[in-house]
């Protein structure tokens, strides 16, 4: 038996969303917590994910809004953005995250040890090769990184989400493989900021999983910003010469570039994670197993995050950091519903959605009604110049022909990813048209299409027939 120098009522293997959420909640209860992480506490999604990722798709929003200024009367001439000076501000916002995240985690009475942890067995994390702490309870959260495909490794050319966000400058022409959320979210900042882009996915559409009425908003967007996007068109590998390379896809299809971003998901980082004492399950993709309350299949053992196969969405970590300490606690909880999670994507115009989409209910069994309000008519959307958008309501109808419990919201448009409250909420608490339509909503706002396309599904719509 290995001697440890300290037991701890649980151990965190990760300083991501899901890990630190669980330290923190953990400490809240009274537990004695450590957390093992070989970067900086905040992870990826603070220090090469979300975070720096939404601070460049500001700068491109700013930028945007600055090009049409004319419009409102504005003068305010602007050629290019000193994409340096983004990278400074984005490297501040974080630092002060950061900073603020470990003085709290601090704060909470949190031991925090950097390195790379490893799980052996018998509630045994080895940090590094080296220290050995024991925890009452483990917590397997180690994250993502990026995936990688046959001959487009990282290198002068070929880039992933990690390379793009260290990037000092703007390239002229990219190509970016892989039409989903992340990668749809690069193409649209990098068009905004004055790049020639190209996207390239081999399903059928870009941003699959999406309602099509709203995918739709995006394509047609794109179209108009001339953001090429080929669909159904598989990469067969790129030809650099000299300061370019030449990408080449779909039927002898090809496209010159300076820069190419692969954006085709994340793996779950598992490799090394486990000893040979483990017990720990792991899947053919890498994924830990986990039943319903994130135990894995060594008693005392559990996994949340990207680590294992749901959603790769930071607040679903935060949801199952929360059960995983609950569950620990002997505290009543109750699984995370990953098919009523909110989404949010953060291209021009932006995409939110809850539910099911109008595809998914008529698979699950359901008779439904749908209303739609495109944000053209909206007072609000009018003011501020964004009318590109729609809000979508999915309802079960009822035998009487009434609307039922709402099924799914999808919204494309302006500020959507902070319109998505009150829908989450309605799918979530399965409440009916009539219930929501007695809330009042403010005026003159962007909120107000969920609210009108609400109303239309009584039967009775102002102005949404």
């Amino acid at each position: 038996m290995v001697e440890t120098a300290e037991i701890y009522d649980v151990v965190v293997i990760g300083g991501g969303p899901g890990g630190y959420a669980a330290a923190l909640y953990g400490a809240s209860a009274g537990l004695r917590v450590a957390v093992v992480e070989k970067d900086k506490v905040g992870g990826t999604c603070l220090h090469r994910g979300c975070i720096p990722a939404k601070e460049f798709l500001e700068t491109a929003s700013v930028f945007r809004s600055v090009k049409g200024a004319a419009e409102f009367g504005i003068s305010a001439p602007v050629e290019k953005v000193d994409f340096s000076i983004s990278q400074t501000r984005k490297q501040k916002v974080v630092d002060q995250l950061w900073k603020g995240l470990s003085g709290l985690m601090k704060g909470r009475g949190i031991t925090t040890y950097e390195g790379f942890g490893r799980y052996l067995g018998a509630g045994q994390v080895q940090i590094d090769q080296g220290e050995i702490i024991e925890g009452e309870n483990i917590i397997l959260a180690a994250g993502s990184a990026p995936r990688s495909i046959p001959g487009f490794e990282v290198g002068e050319f070929v880039l992933t989400s990690d390379e793009v966000l260290a990037l000092n400058e703007i390239p002229s022409r990219v190509a970016v493989i892989g039409g989903g959320a992340i990668g749809c979210e690069f193409a649209s900042m990098m068009s905004d900021m004055g790049s020639e882009v190209t996207i390239i996915e081999a399903m059928p559409q870009i941003l699959t999983g999406c309602d099509k009425d709203v995918a739709d908003v995006v394509v047609r967007s794109f179209k108009k910003r001339n953001i090429q996007t080929f669909v159904n068109a598989a990469v067969k590998g790129h030809q650099p010469k000299g300061d370019s390379t030449t990408v080449l896809f779909g039927d002898d299809q090809s496209v010159e570039v300076d820069k190419i971003i692969v954006s085709v998901g994340r793996r779950p980082f598992s490799d090394g994670l486990l000893g040979p004492a483990s017990s720990v399950q792991v899947d053919q993709r890498g994924f830990v197993l986990v039943d319903e309350y994130m135990r894995t299949s060594e008693p005392g053992v559990f996994a949340i995050g990207d680590l294992i196969a749901t959603p790769q969405l930071a607040h679903v970590g935060f949801a199952e950091a929360v059960l995983a300490i609950k569950t620990i606690l002997g505290e009543a909880a109750l699984p995370v519903d990953y098919a009523k999670v909110p989404w949010c994507i953060y291209t021009h115009p932006e995409v939110a959605f809850v539910g099911f989409t109008e595809v998914q209910a008529k698979e699950a069994g359901y008779d439904v009604i749908v209303k739609k309000d495109p944000f053209g008519g909206n007072s609000r959307a009018r003011i501020i110049g964004e009318t590109d958008g729609v809000v979508k309501v999915i309802a079960e109808r009822l035998p009487d022909g009434k609307a039922g419990a709402i099924l799914g919201v999808h919204m494309a448009g302006p500020w959507v990813t902070e319109q998505l409250g009150q829908a989450y909420l309605s799918v979530n608490w399965e409440a009916t048209p009539d219930e929501i339509a007695q809330y009042i909503q403010p005026h003159p706002t962007l909120s107000e299409a969920f609210g009108e396309t609400v109303i239309a599904l009584t039967g009775r719509g102002l102005h949404v027939g």
